[in-house]
């Protein structure tokens, strides 16, 4: 998606900046090389480059002699440097007229997702007079935020894991009750040939998880090192994807089974707790879309958090509430987070994420997992929410 110049310069006019200054060397900004479109089509960029965007007037650019046609589908002017005394005067050259600009930093590395320009780059450019301030808002705005029809490409992958999760659970149903033998591993890898089936790609195969390991969030289980699945014990499946289509964005849901018929009253009572903090979490980012009202990651995160606390599972939280999703699992936009971070920015429109409370112990975990999107005026659940853990057999 092409560069919105005229409304970024808009957004940096009404917060007081005289521009954003995006820069990259080899990958170390990929929110950056995302938004200046050099993440496709076999861009080299092995050499530094700088591009302001000004509150006004045309944008400019610095690029390496070798790599000057990178960013030639960029409106404005690019000046080319080759050695470091050329690449120090077009710096100079660029930043006249600037003194307060928008990077991909992040005071004290408080959200280290956004947290993508070295020390020493952002020392050059406070070299040069200029005050840097966090770009979090911006980036969310003009490459974290959904289009309506990345919407649609949600939803389409959403209602496939639904469906995986589905066929999981009874997979693992009919083992146990036949007594086959089948193991964390073994149904992983069935989801793994579904996933090709309905048409999604993922980072990585789905979570299997049984007693002790469904107390490990990254849990993931393999050939070598798995658990059998048996009779009367927590089942917790953890899976994301996207379609194979340009421009997709992920969905992500975590459900959890029980591999009998009669739930222990110590797992319902912890899915509960979670259950409860998903829903708290989901009502206030509604209230405040309904209203208008700022919301910032860290709250949604606190307000779920605290019901955790209240039920007495504080010491078993292991993770934030929730992240963002985009075109990778954990996209660019604000997390639910004021436990791992302190996420201040804004959930704005259009913005999708995950809402993910869970408890973890030595000998069981549990979590539930549901995806949100943000709209001008709602928030709205993408998918089912689970209620209680499922009795499978």
């Amino acid at each position: 998606m092409p560069l919105d110049i005229a409304a970024i310069q808009q957004m940096l006019v009404t917060d007081g900046l005289d521009g954003w200054l995006l820069y990259d060397f080899h990958g170390s900004n990929p929110i950056a090389s995302q938004l200046a479109g050099l993440t496709s089509g076999g861009h080299l960029t092995t050499r530094r480059w700088y591009y302001l965007i000004p509150a006004q007037g045309r944008p400019r650019g610095l690029v390496h002699a070798i790599e000057r046609h990178n960013l030639d589908a960029l409106p404005g002017k690019k000046t080319i440097y080759v050695g470091r005394d050329s690449l120090d005067e077009g710096l100079t050259a660029l930043l006249q007229g600037v003194t307060r600009v928008a990077m991909e930093y992040s005071p004290g590395c408080a959200i280290p997702y956004l947290s993508r320009v070295d020390a020493g780059t952002a020392e050059a450019v406070r070299g040069r007079g200029v005050t840097i301030v966090s770009s979090g808002d911006l980036v969310q705005r003009f490459e974290a935020t959904w289009s309506p029809a990345q919407l649609a490409t949600h939803q389409r992958a959403s209602e496939a894991l639904y469906r995986i999760k589905d066929r999981a659970f009874a997979a693992a149903a009919h083992a146990v009750k036949n007594g086959t033998p089948t193991t964390e591993y073994d149904i992983q890898q069935l989801m793994v040939g579904w996933f090709a089936e309905e048409g999604l790609v993922s980072d990585s195969a789905p979570v299997v998880a049984v007693r002790g390991n469904a107390g490990n969030p990254h849990y993931l289980p393999t050939a070598n090192a798995c658990l059998s699945i048996t009779a009367d014990e927590i089942l917790l499946l953890d899976l994301w994807g996207k379609l194979a289509e340009p421009g997709s964005v992920f969905a992500d849901i975590t459900w959890v089974g029980f591999m009998g018929r009669q739930v222990p009253d110590r797992y319902s009572r912890a899915f509960g707790a979670a259950a409860r903090a998903r829903d708290a979490a989901v009502a206030l980012v509604q209230e405040a879309a309904r209203n208008g009202r700022d919301l910032r990651g860290w709250e949604a995160d606190r307000v779920a958090r605290q019901i955790l606390v209240d039920d007495g599972y504080g010491d078993h939280v292991l993770h934030r509430t929730g992240h963002s999703l985009g075109e990778v699992v954990h996209g660019n936009g604000v997390h639910l987070d004021d436990y791992e971070t302190h996420d201040d920015r804004r959930i704005l429109p259009g913005a999708g994420f995950t809402i993910e409370p869970g408890v973890y112990f030595e000998d069981f975990g549990v979590r539930t997992e549901i995806n949100v999107f943000r709209s001008e005026h709602d928030a709205t659940v993408t998918g089912p929410s689970q209620s209680s853990i499922v009795a499978v057999i």
